[in-house]
């Protein structure tokens, strides 16, 4: 029979304890990240916050914790806005192509402050009365020099972070503030920062020029106009066109669109076209003669699908979303700071033909694409049922759906 050496026994004895610490060491860790991340849940009465050109909707909300399973841990809410350019995998020498345009961290709890002076709404107060007392307020105010979202569309092949300006909301807990954050251990949700048409100007947008070509005694005269300045997104835009073709020329191949002018002017000076409505049509205007005419176009993304480049309204994972609308820079902010700058405009063209050859010629108006102000919420009133439906945004229920690196955490809103 043969003897195991004492020695050996004791090794193995040794291996087997240490191993069994390990063991214990790594599930406690696991079980805490777990615990931290199921007992904090978000909840908020919107994801759309608007810009009112002199004030900014707050971004408020409540958090739901567990105290016992945190085990002394401090839970803190972050807002954020982010500029982002090009994929993570392109950064370059260790410099990522993002900014962090505004973040700001505030502790929720332990509480630093009472709930009331956290608390400026009814839709909190009945939060907080029907979540219990393990329930805290949260409030955020934007500055008044940041961009609202944007982002380019990507094409179907591209892959990873698109170029985009967004915003989130995340929560997480941790020993101190500064402590890194892993996906596991915070509850992330996206929100959006719009903003509605301003009040309708009477101004008529109107652009009109003469052209003269060689060999032609009298000129061509090309006039542009649009019954306002302002269209809203889904609305058709009619366009007037005049030609008084006086020249010796004759006009044909006539076409109108309405282009998107995107602007990158953080970190490049990048700077998209893209045609997002056109109209191209058999209409002539022979020497001597004139047209009067009026075109219809419809700027809809919904004619524009998985067209690369093409800036579109910050997108919410659960909705889908719009061409951006046009930016409303106040003058006090500086330019660099909005990330991406979206314009339209409209364009005629035209191809002048003759003995001596062909020419094109343009002329073009500006616009604004916006969303309408809507009518203002009725206030919520005291003697209103406390009964409030809960939307979940939850990866769980998301059966077959994977996401990228931006997935949200299990939140609640």
């Amino acid at each position: 029979m043969r003897v195991v050496p004492t020695v050996v026994l004791c090794v193995l004895q040794v291996v087997v304890i240490v191993f069994i610490v390990v063991l214990i060491v790594v599930l406690t860790v696991v079980l805490t990240v777990v615990l931290c991340v199921l007992q904090v849940a978000v909840y908020m009465a919107k994801r759309d916050f608007v810009d009112h050109c002199d004030f900014v909707d707050p971004v408020d909300g409540v958090i739901l914790i567990d105290p016992v399973q945190l085990k002394g841990r401090k839970v803190y809410v972050m807002l954020s806005c982010t500029f982002r350019y090009g994929r993570q995998d392109m950064d370059v020498m260790g410099v990522a192509f993002r900014r962090d345009l505004f973040v700001v961290t505030r502790q929720v709890y332990p509480e630093l402050q009472d709930k009331e002076k956290l608390t400026h709404n009814k839709i909190q107060q009945k939060l907080l009365r029907k979540l219990g007392d393990n329930a805290f307020p949260f409030f955020f105010e934007f500055p008044d020099n940041l961009p609202c979202s944007v982002a380019l569309q990507p094409g179907p092949s591209d892959v990873g972070k698109k170029c985009a300006v967004e915003f989130e909301v995340k929560a997480f807990c941790g020993e101190i503030q500064d402590d890194k954050v892993d996906k596991q251990s915070s509850v992330r949700l996206n929100i959006r920062k719009i903003q509605f048409s301003p009040e309708s100007s009477k101004v008529v947008p109107t652009a009109e020029t003469t052209f003269e070509f060689l060999m032609s005694e009298k000129p061509l005269h090309v006039k542009l106009s649009l019954p306002k300045e302002t269209f809203y997104h889904g609305e058709p835009l009619k366009a007037n066109v005049e030609i008084t073709n006086s020249s010796s020329r004759n006009i044909k191949d006539i076409s109108v669109s309405v282009e998107q002018v995107t602007n990158v002017v953080l970190y490049s000076n990048d700077k998209y076209v893209k045609s997002v409505a056109k109209e191209e049509t058999s209409d002539s205007v022979p020497s001597g003669t004139s047209l009067k005419k009026e075109y219809t176009l419809y700027p809809l993304l919904a004619h524009n699908k998985d067209r690369r480049g093409l800036a579109l309204d910050g997108r919410l994972k659960h909705e889908d979303t719009n061409l951006a609308s046009s930016s409303i820079v106040k003058q006090e902010v500086l330019k660099e700071v909005q990330g991406m700058l979206v314009s339209y405009k409209v364009v005629v063209r035209m191809i002048a033909s003759g003995m001596v050859g062909s020419s094109e010629v343009s002329l073009e108006v500006p616009f604004r694409l916006m969303n309408p102000k809507p009518e203002p919420a009725a206030p919520v009133k005291e003697s209103e049922p406390e009964d409030m439906v809960f939307e979940d945004f939850k990866r769980a229920y998301l059966k077959g759906i994977v996401y990228g690196d931006d997935d949200e955490s299990p939140t609640e809103a």
